[in-house]
């Protein structure tokens, strides 16, 4: 539903109880049902509760993305589709918002990314990014530092 999973997913769903989860599924608006039919607040409440997460632990929590068989599908699919990006790299940060545009600039030049871009085009997936940086969860700036070649 996200487009892509990285960071803000992560620590929004990932770290959410059962209830958390139906909450962010649903845009806020239940704790028993998701509402599939609201998808932009979905994108929303996921930034929204890794901002909960982010300023909950303020400097204790650094972000990491292993971009690795990268599949159009989420690793909660008991069925995913083979990947079609194969082994980018590993990327850490203390934004998560930076970490996540980052690794989508990545695959936006990787081999292999039409079905991955048709994805995250088709569920709007950087509006969760857009939304995570309008409520201060990050940046969307970063710079890159490659430590295997300084």
């Amino acid at each position: 539903m996200a487009g892509y999973g990285g960071a803000i997913k992560n620590i929004s769903i990932g770290l959410a109880s059962s209830m958390g989860k139906v909450r962010i599924h649903s845009g806020g608006t239940s704790d028993t049902h998701w509402h599939d039919e609201l998808h932009t607040e979905f994108l929303e409440s996921m930034a929204e509760a890794g901002k909960g997460i982010a300023d909950y632990l303020g400097d204790r929590i650094v972000y990491i993305n292993v971009m690795n068989r990268i599949s159009i599908d989420c690793d909660c699919d008991g069925y995913p589709e083979e990947p079609d990006i194969h082994d980018i790299g590993i990327l850490a940060s203390t934004d998560p918002v930076a970490l996540d545009q980052a690794c989508i600039d990545l695959v936006w030049e990787a081999e292999g990314n039409e079905s991955l871009l048709a994805r995250i085009n088709e569920l709007d997936g950087l509006h969760t990014l857009e939304h995570a940086a309008e409520i201060g969860l990050g940046s969307r700036i970063y710079t890159l530092v490659d430590i295997q070649n300084p």
